[in-house]
């Protein structure tokens, strides 16, 4: 794959500066340390390496990634090595997709308190999942979640909600059956529904007592206590979103929708189609259409762009993959385990498994093994030059 002829580093690079100066004071720390990284991944500012063919001598500069989360470059090979752990712990049961969504004036509160509120709406939406799965009157079993977290609408606005993978079935409460659930139909939404807002809005008030939720602008009111009791009233009364969608046709399925969904950031280079005196266009999906028209372009201004990309930028050190009930990391292990045994499936361990090269690809001319000759540190200029690049040369993973 080529590079796209746009990239969110070559937007940052011509209109970073004059933007950070015309919002300084008002951008965190994070941000910019994601700007910066985007602007130098992949370019001598962060040095690289030379590499050879030792066939047809075929030689190619390969500048290192920065491996910001957030930068739309270097989820390719984060996103494989997750999805090659994760592999070992699928089964061989239906999967199925579930959506969490707050409403938009929850979004607003989640916009200025996002680690607080994002930590709530997983722990909110888990715990729903866990307890009706639990509940013999639905599945009647301990089931595993992997839950996702996305910030963004596909224009790029603030849309939290959370995606969860979640096999078809689960373990009985003594231990010692594996419990499917009915074909097609995994839980109740509109109970979820329900139990979700309950939690949710239960919590949220609990946060806001202990003064640990902050409001701003037009929501400054709502630090006030009957305020905020009359929208968290006024909540109770619109339903909530809680979208199941049809279950995946297999493990692979589930495999390649992880590998889409997990390290994806607000927007992907590809979806990038100008930037002019105009602004940026882009290509977006309206969800409120079906079919082919739903595929448009949207134009917003440079600066507008860049506002919406930093504003998904997560807190430092939150999670945004988490797992929950039997794929908890503390005991996924030996719960996935049991579940192949109640399965009657053999234990991966012992079927042989794949080494991921990490080395240099083949040669883009030949096919032949490309050795390093070279290795630059920041700033340095190579002593090599590369080759004439040709059609086949991977330089994006975005």
């Amino acid at each position: 794959m080529s590079r796209p002829a746009l990239e969110v580093a070559d937007i940052f690079r011509s209109h970073g500066p004059a933007w950070r100066h015309a919002h300084a004071g008002h951008v965190s720390l994070d941000q910019l340390k994601l700007m910066s990284a985007i602007e130098s991944c992949r370019t001598a500012a962060l040095g690289g390496h030379v590499a050879r063919c030792e066939d047809c001598a075929f030689t190619t500069i390969a500048y290192n990634s920065c491996r910001n989360r957030h930068c739309p470059k270097c989820q390719g090979a984060a996103a494989k090595q997750w999805l090659a752990d994760r592999e070992a712990e699928l089964l061989p049961v239906p999967y199925y997709h579930i959506v969490f969504t707050v409403p938009a004036r929850i979004a607003d509160i989640a916009y200025h308190n996002r680690a607080i509120v994002y930590d709530l709406l997983f722990k909110a939406s888990a715990e729903t999942m866990l307890t009706i799965a639990a509940d013999p009157k639905h599945l009647g079993a301990r089931i595993g979640i992997t839950s996702v977290l996305h910030t963004w609408g596909s224009a790029m606005t603030h849309h939290p909600h959370v995606h969860m993978i979640v096999p078809g079935g689960g373990i009985s409460p003594d231990g010692r059956r594996w419990v499917s659930c009915r074909p097609g139909f995994f839980l109740p939404v509109r109970v979820l529904s329900r139990l979700f807002r309950r939690l949710f809005l239960e919590r949220l008030a609990i946060l806001h007592q202990a003064g640990r939720l902050s409001f701003f602008g037009n929501d400054a009111d709502l630090a006030g206590a009957q305020s905020f009791a009359a929208l968290l009233a006024a909540s109770r009364k619109t339903e909530w979103v809680v979208y199941a969608k049809r279950p995946f046709g297999g493990p692979e399925a589930v495999l390649a929708y992880l590998s889409r969904y997990t390290h994806r950031v607000a927007i992907a280079n590809s979806r990038l189609i100008a930037c002019d005196q105009r602004g940026v266009t882009f290509s977006w999906k309206d969800y409120r259409v079906e079919g082919h028209d739903r595929q448009k372009r949207m134009t917003i201004a440079t600066d507008e762009f860049i506002r919406r990309f930093l504003i998904h930028v997560l807190p430092k050190g939150f999670h945004r993959i988490r797992h929950y009930g039997l794929l908890a990391r503390s005991a996924c292990a030996d719960n996935v385990a049991r579940a192949r045994k109640l399965l009657l499936v053999k234990d991966r361990k012992d079927e042989p498994t794949e080494t991921i090269d990490s080395g240099t690809p083949p040669c883009p001319c030949c096919g032949g093994r490309m050795i390093v000759i070279e290795v630059f540190e920041r700033g340095a200029t190579p002593r090599h030059q590369a080759s004439p690049p040709t059609s086949a040369i991977r330089i994006d993973t975005s």
